[in-house]
Order: C-alpha cells, then sequence, then structure tokens
C-alpha cells in the first residue's frame, strides 16, 4: 500500500497527525466505522488507522497480521480498505455501482472527499465488511 504512514500509536494521535484539509473526513470516517463497525478494535497498523486486527495463515505457510478496515491518508486521496471477504467476494468490489466520486478496487474505495461519497451505501459498506469480519 501506497501512502504517506504516520510515526503514531493511537488513533486519536493518528488524526491529529493528519493535514488540516483531510482531517475533518478522517474524523467523520472514523466516528461512523465505530458506530457502525463498534465490535472492530481500533489500532495503529503499518502506519494506518485500523479496525479489527486479525492473523492469516495460507495453505503455503506464509502468515502475517492485518486488519478488517483500514483508513489511510495519502498524497492525493483517502483510502478506505475493507479486506474482508464473505461468499460473494471481496466486499468492497460492491460497492462500485454507489461509489460517487470514488476510485474502488478488490478490497480498497479512494477518494478525495468523504462527501463525495454516499453515506447510505458507506454505512452498508462497512457493516458488510464487519460482518464479513465476524464470519471469518
Amino acid at each position: 500500500m501506497k501512502g504517506q504512514q504516520k510515526n503514531v500509536s493511537t488513533p486519536e494521535e493518528y488524526i491529529a497527525a493528519v493535514g488540516e484539509r483531510r482531517r475533518a473526513d478522517i474524523a467523520a470516517l472514523h466516528q461512523l466505522i465505530r458506530q457502525h463497525a463498534a465490535e472492530l478494535k481500533p489500532f495503529i497498523h503499518i502506519g494506518i488507522l485500523a479496525y479489527g486486527p486479525y492473523h492469516y495463515k495460507y495453505p503455503s505457510g506464509r502468515e502475517g497480521d492485518w486488519f478488517r478496515i483500514g483508513i489511510a491518508s495519502n498524497a492525493s486521496y483517502i483510502s478506505l480498505y475493507i479486506t474482508a471477504m464473505d461468499e460473494n467476494g471481496y466486499v468492497a468490489e460492491r460497492f462500485k455501482d454507489t461509489r460517487g466520486k470514488a476510485n474502488v478496487g478488490k478490497s480498497c474505495v479512494r477518494f478525495k472527499h468523504l462527501g463525495d461519497l454516499d453515506e447510505e451505501a458507506l454505512v452498508k459498506l462497512i457493516k458488510a465488511g464487519a460482518e464479513a469480519a465476524e464470519k471469518g
């Protein structure tokens, strides 16, 4: 993941370290996640504001630690990572049709301003990511 990793240790420090023009959007997104995915513990992982830590292990033996949902403030956009999958595939990909002004990949929604996104669809995405995390 490309991004401007922050040298912080708490979600509050992360939000405070974000540039002024994005701080309100990051804080509002953090609150949406806390409200609609409260069961996912917030933490900092590789300089990203993350929620829902989990340990993965592939059949090959490769393993590591990651997160279910993450927020990163990058040079020209905000990334919202929804790394959960369910029986229908990557949760974030289902956001493509309702994304507003965003670029959507398999597990990442990139946008310039939170107001560019449809809030109702965003809340559904966060909830679906949290629900898939509970199952996985």
